[in-house]
């Protein structure tokens, strides 16, 4: 009866398959969308002229400056005058004993000196070291691998009537069973492991001599007595004094450059429009294989900074390595932002839309046509745990809330 029961399920199948048109010849564990082929557009930039060139003619005044002129108003001339002679009293030293010298012994030094000597010399020492064991297992197939066709639910956002549209085909694959024996493993086998152990040094002091006794010269100075002197020290004499010439200082206003005129060119002014031109007509409808991980919401691990819709360089990196190669194969993705619940749900509801704005637009900036683009924000409505208003949660779990995913959808 159950092998019945499986055949008339696999007619059933089959005739489901053939009525959906699915790809012929599928491998089990891939997934396919059926995808249109998408109008191909290009931007192209278009410069007018807003404000043609001209000219301006501008007058400069004319230009001064002030000098400063220095006028003589009385000659230098000469005086003579007298210098009367210059005398004073000096102190004269006179020698009443000769200098002389005496000698006298200097003994010797001693100081002390530290001898080092090796007291015990190194050795070593050796421990033995048992053999360590682990746990291990080995797993054994039991039953192999098979496979079996499923039809995914209707997407949300499908925009189609058709209740057979905004669906996947999945050749759903059904795993093996296997049995674990559990072992013993040897990690590492008995052995030795050998130890310094140091010797040490020890030290005693001698006496030694620094310095020889020897001896050395006084010396005994002279013996002198100072009297007092008067001397000429300049005879008397003349000197001419020279009397300066006298000068005013006058000013003069005298013309640097006289009054000119000046053509100025004003330039033109310019506007750079963007325009969209099609470059091939789309319309085609075809097959093509997909990750089937990719046909359910996939989270890009994008650590946006709080409050803020702005990609940094590594949100665009992982957008470039994880998004931009599936865009790349044709199909259409739709990109969903959410935020947690911490915060008001208007700020949250704006906050998750301007996120999904800023990946969409950053796709487009890479040549990502936008037909090929859905992004919507939903805010702090699809928590994926207990952290709604008013319930205590640590950042871990209000991090898995918020989050950006994407998702391969029919076009």
């Amino acid at each position: 009866m159950k092998k019945l029961l499986f055949s008339i399920s696999l007619l059933m199948f089959g005739a489901s398959a053939i009525a959906q048109d699915l790809p012929t010849n599928p491998e089990p564990g891939k997934c396919y969308v059926r995808c249109k082929t998408p109008d191909v557009w290009k931007n192209e930039d278009v410069t007018i002229e807003t404000k043609a060139a001209y000219k301006k003619i501008v007058t400069r005044p004319a230009q001064y400056k002030t000098e400063t002129e220095r006028v003589l108003v009385q000659e230098a001339s000469k005086t003579l005058k007298i210098v009367p002679a210059v005398y004073e009293t000096r102190d004269v030293v006179v020698v009443v004993k000769e200098a002389s010298y005496a000698l006298e012994v200097v003994p010797g030094s001693f100081g002390s000196e530290t001898v080092s000597y090796t007291a015990k010399q190194d050795a070593s020492a050796l421990k033995a070291i048992p053999a360590t064991f682990s746990p291990d297992s080995q797993t054994i197939e039991i039953k192999p691998a098979s496979a079996v066709w499923q039809m995914s639910d209707k997407a949300p956002d499908c925009q189609s009537d058709d209740p057979n549209d905004c669906r996947y085909w999945c050749y759903k694959p059904i795993p093996a069973q296997f049995v674990t024996v559990a072992l013993t493993k040897l990690n590492v086998d008995a052995h030795t492991v050998k130890t310094n152990v140091p010797g040490f040094d020890k030290s005693y002091k001698k006496t030694v001599v620094a310095k020889e006794p020897t001896t050395r010269q006084i010396t005994i100075p002279e013996v002198t007595k100072v009297v007092k002197k008067t001397v000429m020290v300049t005879p008397p004499t003349t000197k001419v004094v020279e009397i300066p010439a006298q000068y005013s200082t006058i000013k003069k206003v005298v013309l640097v450059k006289d009054a000119w005129a000046e053509e100025v060119t004003v330039p033109a002014q310019y506007k750079t429009v963007t325009k969209e031109v099609l470059v091939q007509k789309g319309g085609l409808t075809t097959w093509k294989e997909v990750d089937c991980a990719i046909t359910q919401n996939s989270v890009l691990p994008i650590n946006w900074n709080l409050g803020s819709a702005t990609l940094t360089p590594e949100a665009k990196r992982i957008i470039d390595t994880r998004l931009l190669p599936v865009l790349k194969t044709g199909v259409a993705v739709a990109i969903e932002s959410h935020t947690d619940s911490r915060g008001s749900k208007t700020s949250n509801q704006d906050l998750s839309e301007r996120r999904a704005l800023a990946v969409t637009n950053y796709l487009i900036s890479k040549g990502i046509n936008s037909s090929k683009l859905t992004g919507n924000g939903y805010g702090e409505n699809r928590l994926t745990n207990r952290c709604s208003d008013g319930v205590s949660c640590t950042e871990r779990e209000h991090r898995a809330n918020r989050r950006t995913t994407f998702r391969v959808i029919n076009q």
